[in-house]
């Protein structure tokens, strides 16, 4: 084993931190942790499926990519944006898809911090049949969402090269 990756500057909340700050705080230790599994491989490696399924680890952060954009960009505020094939196979550089990734969360970031109102609704959900949801519920759900993919990437990135931990 090669032991664990770097922890970076990104911490959980402080125990007395607002609502939005614990959200968002938590979200981004998340986040960060993504992005540490996917870094320092080759690209081969990062892109090799783990799973039957096809799950890599650039796989992963290129879906977090779509999820961010999807839901506080598209979603929430509104913008247009091309919708990305994640059926495609992953053939971009880790760096590329990395920064990308980064680039995204911090779009997301900029969209939540104009967000004074956790309960105020985005402009639309994501699917047609589906009201938009609360800033609230959106944080929640990524939250989750990129909780799950990150269990994933550490079990990838063991298999890849022994590294364990955030």
């Amino acid at each position: 084993m090669t032991g664990s990756q770097p922890r970076g500057d990104i911490r959980p909340p402080r125990l007395d931190a607002d609502e939005k700050t614990t959200l968002t705080a938590f979200l981004d230790y998340l986040r960060e942790a993504v992005a540490a599994k996917a870094a320092g491989l080759t690209d081969e490696q990062a892109r090799t499926p783990g799973v039957p399924s096809g799950t890599s680890l650039l796989w992963l952060v290129k879906h977090l990519t779509a999820v961010e954009l999807g839901w506080f960009v598209w979603g929430y505020a509104g913008e247009e944006m091309p919708r990305p094939d994640l059926d495609a196979p992953v053939t971009e550089p880790a760096a590329q898809l990395i920064a990308a990734y980064k680039a995204a969360v911090d779009r997301s970031n900029e969209v939540i911090a104009g967000c004074a109102d956790l309960d105020r609704t985005g402009v639309r959900g994501l699917r047609e049949s589906a009201p938009p949801p609360s800033m609230r519920w959106l944080l929640v759900h990524m939250i989750e969402e990129t909780a799950r993919h990150a269990g994933h990437a550490d079990i990838l990135r063991e298999q890849i090269d022994g590294s364990v931990g955030r």
